[in-house]
Protein backbone atom coordinates (compact mmCIF):
# COMPACT_ATOMS: atom_id res chain seq x y z
CA UNK A 1 0.00 0.00 0.00
CA UNK A 2 1.48 3.56 -0.64
CA UNK A 3 2.03 6.02 1.25
CA UNK A 4 -0.96 8.17 0.45
CA UNK A 5 -3.38 5.55 0.73
CA UNK A 6 -2.34 4.51 4.29
CA UNK A 7 -1.96 7.76 5.61
CA UNK A 8 -5.22 8.53 4.58
CA UNK A 9 -7.01 5.57 5.98
CA UNK A 10 -5.25 6.63 9.37
CA UNK A 11 -6.88 9.81 9.14
CA UNK A 12 -10.46 8.34 7.78
CA UNK A 13 -10.11 5.76 10.97
CA UNK A 14 -10.31 8.43 13.76
CA UNK A 15 -11.99 11.04 11.29
CA UNK A 16 -14.23 9.43 9.39
CA UNK A 17 -17.67 11.50 10.02
CA UNK A 18 -15.42 15.19 9.13
CA UNK A 19 -15.22 14.40 5.42
CA UNK A 20 -17.26 14.60 2.76
CA UNK A 21 -18.24 14.40 -1.10
CA UNK A 22 -16.26 18.36 -1.58
CA UNK A 23 -12.28 18.14 -1.94
CA UNK A 24 -12.04 22.04 -1.11
CA UNK A 25 -14.01 20.84 2.35
CA UNK A 26 -11.81 17.83 2.73
CA UNK A 27 -8.58 19.24 2.38
CA UNK A 28 -10.08 22.28 5.28
CA UNK A 29 -10.88 19.23 7.52
CA UNK A 30 -7.80 17.65 6.43
CA UNK A 31 -6.13 20.67 8.04
CA UNK A 32 -7.47 20.99 11.08
CA UNK A 33 -6.81 17.04 12.11
CA UNK A 34 -3.23 17.26 10.81
CA UNK A 35 0.00 18.93 10.77
CA UNK A 36 0.99 18.60 6.67
CA UNK A 37 3.70 20.64 5.49
CA UNK A 38 3.70 19.72 1.99
CA UNK A 39 0.83 21.43 -0.01
CA UNK A 40 1.44 18.16 -3.01
CA UNK A 41 0.75 15.40 -0.11
CA UNK A 42 -2.04 17.34 1.29
CA UNK A 43 -3.98 17.43 -2.28
CA UNK A 44 -3.30 13.94 -2.94
CA UNK A 45 -4.41 12.99 0.61
CA UNK A 46 -7.47 15.18 0.66
CA UNK A 47 -8.17 13.47 -3.07
CA UNK A 48 -7.77 10.32 -2.43
CA UNK A 49 -10.05 10.45 0.74
CA UNK A 50 -12.19 12.67 -1.44
CA UNK A 51 -12.14 9.69 -4.14
CA UNK A 52 -12.85 6.82 -1.37
CA UNK A 53 -15.76 8.96 0.17
CA UNK A 54 -17.85 9.42 -3.52
CA UNK A 55 -16.70 5.50 -4.35
CA UNK A 56 -18.74 4.39 -0.40
CA UNK A 57 -21.47 6.77 -1.12
CA UNK A 58 -21.70 5.20 -4.87
CA UNK A 59 -21.90 1.43 -3.20
CA UNK A 60 -23.96 1.99 -0.85
CA UNK A 61 -26.69 3.75 -3.32
CA UNK A 62 -26.37 0.58 -5.02
CA UNK A 63 -26.93 -1.78 -2.51
CA UNK A 64 -30.36 0.33 -1.41
CA UNK A 65 -31.55 0.10 -4.86
CA UNK A 66 -30.46 -3.83 -5.22
CA UNK A 67 -32.63 -4.52 -1.87
CA UNK A 68 -35.34 -2.19 -3.26
CA UNK A 69 -35.55 -4.09 -6.34
CA UNK A 70 -35.22 -7.54 -4.97
CA UNK A 71 -38.30 -6.21 -2.61
CA UNK A 72 -40.48 -5.08 -5.40
CA UNK A 73 -39.43 -8.27 -7.26
CA UNK A 74 -40.79 -9.87 -4.56
CA UNK A 75 -43.81 -8.08 -4.60
CA UNK A 76 -44.38 -8.59 -7.99
CA UNK A 77 -44.45 -12.66 -7.67
CA UNK A 78 -46.63 -12.28 -4.69
CA UNK A 79 -49.04 -10.68 -6.73
CA UNK A 80 -48.24 -12.88 -9.58
CA UNK A 81 -48.93 -16.16 -6.68
CA UNK A 82 -52.15 -14.29 -6.03
CA UNK A 83 -53.44 -13.50 -9.89
CA UNK A 84 -52.72 -17.41 -10.42
CA UNK A 85 -54.28 -18.96 -7.41
CA UNK A 86 -57.45 -16.81 -7.81
CA UNK A 87 -58.19 -18.41 -11.41
CA UNK A 88 -57.78 -21.99 -10.43
CA UNK A 89 -60.26 -21.14 -7.53
CA UNK A 90 -63.01 -19.76 -10.03
CA UNK A 91 -62.36 -22.94 -12.06
CA UNK A 92 -63.14 -25.07 -9.67
CA UNK A 93 -66.26 -23.57 -8.68
CA UNK A 94 -67.72 -22.72 -12.56
CA UNK A 95 -70.19 -25.01 -13.71
CA UNK A 96 -69.48 -28.03 -16.39
CA UNK A 97 -68.62 -27.09 -19.99
CA UNK A 98 -71.67 -27.76 -22.45
CA UNK A 99 -70.34 -30.04 -25.43
CA UNK A 100 -72.27 -30.22 -28.63
CA UNK A 101 -73.40 -34.22 -28.13
CA UNK A 102 -75.01 -32.66 -25.11
CA UNK A 103 -76.86 -29.79 -26.36
CA UNK A 104 -78.04 -31.79 -29.60
CA UNK A 105 -82.03 -31.38 -29.74
CA UNK A 106 -84.52 -33.68 -31.97
CA UNK A 107 -85.71 -31.85 -34.76
CA UNK A 108 -90.36 -31.15 -34.28
CA UNK A 109 -91.83 -33.73 -36.33
CA UNK A 110 -93.80 -30.81 -38.17
CA UNK A 111 -92.22 -28.12 -39.45
CA UNK A 112 -94.24 -24.69 -40.03
CA UNK A 113 -93.15 -21.63 -41.50
CA UNK A 114 -92.48 -19.76 -38.31
CA UNK A 115 -89.65 -22.56 -37.48
CA UNK A 116 -86.76 -21.66 -38.76
CA UNK A 117 -83.89 -24.08 -39.47
CA UNK A 118 -80.64 -22.48 -40.13
CA UNK A 119 -78.01 -24.71 -42.40
CA UNK A 120 -74.21 -23.68 -42.64
CA UNK A 121 -73.25 -21.36 -45.81
CA UNK A 122 -71.98 -23.00 -48.67
CA UNK A 123 -68.51 -22.60 -49.05
CA UNK A 124 -67.16 -20.88 -52.77
CA UNK A 125 -64.22 -21.71 -54.26
CA UNK A 126 -62.53 -19.82 -56.91
CA UNK A 127 -63.82 -22.15 -59.67
CA UNK A 128 -67.72 -21.64 -58.51
CA UNK A 129 -67.09 -18.02 -58.36
CA UNK A 130 -67.11 -15.83 -61.90
CA UNK A 131 -66.80 -12.33 -62.29
CA UNK A 132 -68.39 -10.42 -65.31
CA UNK A 133 -66.88 -7.38 -66.70
CA UNK A 134 -68.83 -4.30 -65.75
CA UNK A 135 -70.54 -3.56 -68.58
CA UNK A 136 -69.70 -0.07 -70.24
CA UNK A 137 -72.60 2.33 -70.97
CA UNK A 138 -72.54 3.94 -74.21
CA UNK A 139 -74.71 7.29 -75.19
Amino acid sequence: MDRIKRLSYEVLDGHKSKFGEDFVDNKKALNEISIIRSKGLKNKMAGYITKFVKKEIREEKAKQSRIESSKSEQQMEDQTDTVITEPAIIEEEAPETVTETDSVQEAPETVTETDSVQEAPETVTETDSVQEAPEEKTE
